[in-house]
C-alpha cells in the first residue's frame, strides 16, 4: 500500500522519533565532566557540512597549495591529538589579511591568510589546538541549541531548515567567530591547545607569542580589533598569565 503521509508529515515523524530517542549522557574529555548531549556526532557532521557551503559563499576561500600543505600538515598533527577523535578535522584558508581563526561545528577551521602567513609554525599549531578544543568542548553546538533551541538545530541538521533558520545560526556561530566565547571557554581553549601543541610536538609557548602579536596589532589599529582571540573575556594579558601557568604545570 502506498504511503498516504504528506512531507510535513515525515518532518513530524523524525521529531517524534529522535525525542523517543532520548539524551545521551557521556564523559567528555575535553571539559573533564559528564555532559548530556542533544546533538550527536552524525548530527554535528552534517550541521557543520551545510554551515560550510554557508560560510564557503559569505568568504573567499583561498587556493594556494604551499600555503594548504601546511595548514594541513600541522592541522593533522594538532587535531590527532584532539580529545575528539569521533570526527575528521578540516582545514580552510579564508583570503582575509586580518588576524583571525574561528571553527563551525563538525570539525571545519577556517584560518585568516593574515594569521597563517604571520604566524609561526609553533603558533599556528597553538592557535590551531584552540580551535580544535572548541570543537572537542563542542562550544558552539551549545551555543546552538542555547540560542535557537534543540528542534530548530535539529531540523538544520536533518536539512528540513529553511534559509531563514539557518540564517540564524550562522549569524551565531559568526558572531562567536567576532567576539568570541564565554570567559569560561575561552580559558578551556587556551588550556587544551597547550595540551594538543605539546603533544603534537610543537612549543605551547606560541600561544604566548602569538597573543603578543596580537597585542602589537590591536595597537597598531587603535584596538579596533574584533576577532575571536582578543576577546574581552578575559582580556589577552589574563590569558597569558594562565597559559604561562598551564605550560608550567605540565612540566
Amino acid at each position: 500500500m502506498r504511503s498516504k503521509l504528506k512531507p510535513n508529515s515525515y518532518i513530524i515523524l523524525a521529531f517524534i522519533l529522535l525525542s523517543l530517542s532520548g539524551c545521551v549522557t557521556i564523559y567528555n574529555p575535553a571539559t573533564q565532566r559528564r555532559e548530556t548531549l542533544l546533538i550527536d556526532t552524525q548530527s554535528e557532521v552534517a550541521l557543520g557540512r551545510d554551515m560550510d557551503r554557508q560560510v564557503q559563499n559569505k568568504f573567499k576561500i583561498l587556493q594556494d597549495s604551499k600555503r594548504q600543505t601546511r595548514l594541513n600538515n600541522i592541522g593533522i598533527k594538532v587535531s590527532g591529538f584532539s580529545d575528539r577523535q569521533d570526527l575528521t578535522y578540516y582545514f580552510k584558508i579564508i583570503d582575509d589579511k586580518e588576524f583571525n581563526a574561528f571553527a563551525i561545528p563538525g570539525g571545519y577551521i577556517y584560518v585568516n591568510a593574515g594569521l597563517l602567513d604571520t604566524a609561526t609554525d609553533d603558533e599556528l599549531a597553538c592557535v590551531l589546538g584552540h580551535e580544535i578544543g572548541h570543537v572537542a568542548a563542542r562550544h558552539s553546538v551549545k551555543q546552538l541549541e542555547a540560542n535557537l533551541g534543540y528542534q530548530i538545530v535539529m531540523s538544520i541538521a536533518l536539512g528540513i531548515s529553511g534559509q531563514q533558520t539557518m540564517g540564524q545560526a550562522m549569524d551565531i556561530v559568526f558572531n562567536l567567530a567576532s567576539l568570541g566565547y564565554s570567559r569560561k571557554d575561552e580559558s578551556l581553549a587556551d588550556k587544551l591547545a597547550v595540551k594538543y601543541a605539546r603533544n603534537a610536538g610543537f612549543d605551547p609557548h606560541g600561544m604566548i607569542t602569538f597573543f603578543k602579536k596580537l597585542e602589537k596589532e590591536a595597537e597598531k589599529k587603535g584596538g579596533n580589533l574584533h576577532i575571536e582571540f582578543l576577546s574581552s573575556h578575559p582580556d589577552l594579558k589574563e590569558r597569558i598569565k594562565n597559559v604561562e601557568k598551564e605550560i608550567a604545570s605540565a612540566t
